[in-house]
């Protein structure tokens, strides 16, 4: 029997399976910035607001001056952004604030309901601002629908790293997120998320291995959806199956997956975790179990604004020699 279950294209945003909702990966070669920490490139040709095609490498999203998305509301899950090159400038409605990027992530639990903005300001002025990230949505399940909003930061420096050598001496190298690698155990994830369970085995892994290296995935329970996203490379054998570059693998959990690299430095994103089983109703940003209760939230939205938005503008950025921090909603403050 086969330990790959199916291997399918990657599209955009990238399919994902139970417990996550779905996983987008941004990668953008901006040119130099501007005084307003936008492209000092023309913006002509450009949807500007609904900017999501690629032209000269790179997209403005949804923001007209700086790259990004300004303020939007969610309910009913999480948002785990990865931020491997440039930065992110987030504000919300609760008063939190953060600067984080290069290598850092940001793990917010939406809960009842919370506005965010996050933009991708361009900092440097000398020279090219190249921009990577992803973003992942973690189901939470019912019970947890409307906890109380949560932000926080798993910075660089505490996102454990393993190195792996293999018999040729070819090096493999993992980002544990969430979950755990041999002794390397990630941070804490937020107190209400589906990865506080450790019976949930949730996983947020990225890979990378040297050409020609080799590399098992241990085997976790049965009864988990896992799914590995080859994004960067040229090709690698799964199993002594040959897979090539974007696609999606689902591959068996409580099987061990020999991983056999190519002849370039490949790169890939795990997601883990034991399914929620529950029902999804989804309308844009807000994902409960039912359309009566969507209907609440966009009701909940439109009366309250999920506390409205303390900002001077919805695509509030930081100045440009502010370094990577965070201020939480409750005034306590992190400086990295």
């Amino acid at each position: 029997m086969s330990n790959i279950l199916r291997i399918r294209p990657l599209g955009f945003p990238w399919e994902t399976r139970d417990p996550f909702l779905f996983c987008v990966h941004h990668e953008d070669f901006y040119p130099t910035g501007n005084a307003e920490m936008g492209p000092a490139s023309s913006l002509s040709g450009r949807n500007l607001g609904n900017d999501f095609t690629i032209k000269d490498g790179w997209r403005m999203y949804h923001g007209r001056t700086v790259p990004g998305f300004p303020a939007h509301p969610h309910r009913g899950f999480e948002t785990v952004t990865i931020v491997r090159k440039g930065f992110v400038d987030h504000s919300d409605s609760l008063g939190a604030t953060a600067r984080f990027g290069n290598g850092d992530v940001q793990w917010m639990t939406a809960g009842r309901g919370v506005q965010h903005s996050e933009m991708f300001p361009l900092l440097k002025e000398d020279q090219e601002n190249p921009f990577e990230l992803f973003q992942i949505w973690l189901n939470l399940p019912a019970k947890h629908k409307l906890v109380d909003p949560h932000f926080g930061m798993l910075w660089d420096h505490t996102i454990p790293q393993v190195e792996h050598v293999d018999a040729q001496g070819k090096k493999t190298w993992l980002r544990v997120i969430a979950g755990q690698v041999a002794e390397a155990q990630a941070p804490a994830p937020p107190p209400n998320s589906w990865a506080a369970d450790p019976a949930n085995e949730v996983a947020i892994w990225t890979l990378k291995l040297e050409p020609g290296a080799q590399y098992t995935l241990p085997a976790a329970s049965a009864g988990l959806n896992r799914s590995l996203y080859f994004f960067k490379g040229d090709t690698l054998q799964l199993d002594g199956q040959k897979v090539g570059l974007k696609n999606a693998i689902e591959v068996r959990s409580d099987a061990a997956i020999l991983i056999e690299n190519g002849n370039t430095e490949t790169e890939l994103l795990l997601l883990q975790g034991r399914p929620i089983n529950e029902p999804v109703a989804q309308y844009g940003p807000f994902v409960m179990n039912t359309q009566a209760e969507l209907q609440q939230a966009v009701n909940d939205y439109q009366r309250t604004e999920f506390g409205g938005w303390p900002w001077p503008s919805a695509d509030h950025v930081h100045a440009r020699d502010t370094g990577r921090f965070a201020v939480h909603a409750d005034g306590r403050e992190e400086h990295v």
